[in-house]
Parts: C-alpha cells; sequence; structure tokens
C-alpha cells in the first residue's frame, strides 16, 4: 500500500499563500527530493493549474531546474469535477474522493504526494493522509489563507523528523496517531 504524504509551506503565522513564502534553491531541492520519493502527485485543481503555470516547460528564466525537472516528470492525479480534461502528465480523478484515493494508495510503490489546502483539508476529514510535513518559514505575512480552515475535528500528530533548512525555515514531519 502507497502511503499518502502531504507537504505545505507555511509562515510563522499560519499563512499558507505561495506568494508570501520567500523560495530559494535550497527549498526547491527539498521540495524535488519529496517529489522523487512518490510515484505520482495528488492535486486539486487549484493547485494542478497553479502548478502547471509556474512549472510546464519552458519553464521561467531562473527556474530552479531539479524542482522544474521533477515536478515536469511526474505522474498527476487531478480532482476536480469541473476540468473537462488534463495534460502534462496527468490523469483526472473523478467519482467517489475517498474511494479513488484508496483505490490510488493500493496500488503498489514509493507512495503518493498531496499539496494544496482544499483538497488536503478533504484527505484529513477522511483520515487519508499518512504523512504530513509543515515547512514552516520565518517570516509574518500578516494574512491568509490558513491551513485547515473548517476542520471537524482535532488530529492529533507524533513528530517524526525534523530538518533546518539554509534559510532558517524547518521541514517537520508528523504521522497521524492513531
Amino acid at each position: 500500500m502507497r502511503p499518502l504524504r502531504y507537504s505545505i509551506n507555511v509562515t510563522l503565522d499560519g499563512c499558507c499563500d505561495h506568494r508570501a513564502i520567500p523560495a530559494d534553491e535550497d527549498l526547491h531541492r527539498h521540495h524535488a527530493r519529496n517529489l522523487g520519493q512518490a510515484d505520482a502527485l495528488l492535486l486539486g485543481r487549484v493547485t494542478y493549474e497553479m502548478m502547471e503555470a509556474a512549472w510546464r516547460p519552458p519553464t521561467p528564466a531562473g527556474a530552479m531546474d531539479p524542482f522544474a525537472q521533477t515536478i515536469n516528470a511526474a505522474k498527476k492525479y487531478v480532482v476536480s469535477s469541473t476540468l473537462e480534461q488534463v495534460d502534462w502528465n496527468a490523469e483526472l480523478v473523478r467519482g467517489d474522493l475517498a474511494e479513488a484515493v484508496q483505490q490510488l494508495k493500493r496500488e503498489s510503490g514509493k507512495g503518493l504526494f498531496v499539496g494544496g489546502v482544499q483538497l488536503p483539508l478533504a484527505l484529513t476529514e477522511l483520515g487519508l493522509i499518512d504523512e504530513y510535513e509543515f515547512v514552516v518559514h520565518p517570516r509574518l505575512a500578516g494574512h491568509g489563507p490558513t491551513l485547515f480552515a473548517g476542520l471537524s475535528k482535532h488530529v492529533d500528530l507524533k513528530l517524526v523528523s525534523r530538518l533546518e533548512l539554509g534559510s532558517g525555515a524547518v521541514a517537520m514531519r508528523y504521522e497521524p496517531r492513531r
């Protein structure tokens, strides 16, 4: 069974708006390593469209090559009821979210990697995320959006690893306490 891992960048005051997060080569290398530990990405429509606009070739001048290469090569599953079609090595996921994700997890392989805000909230509600990584950046943004807004119940987590990046950001990995 493939584990489903979630990773998100967040500021010290809880903002997860990608425009508020300072990105550098160290951060992109870290996320490229994360993506390299998965067979596929699971993305909602908003995250898929944002990532495709930012990273699909040709990538912007000065793009972090290892991350761009890794995300471009990755298989992507896109959860959307509004998109008619996807490309960029992607496949649409339709129907019951729990059933679809459980089926993807049952396939053999290294794992699945999910990003974004709304889809991980739904997957957390369903108890389907096996590992959470919060990359906390030493910045106060003063605005939202924030993570897990509207979560219906507490989810207790156990710290399994911690890594400090050169920028002072700290990547903390947690597993749900079951």
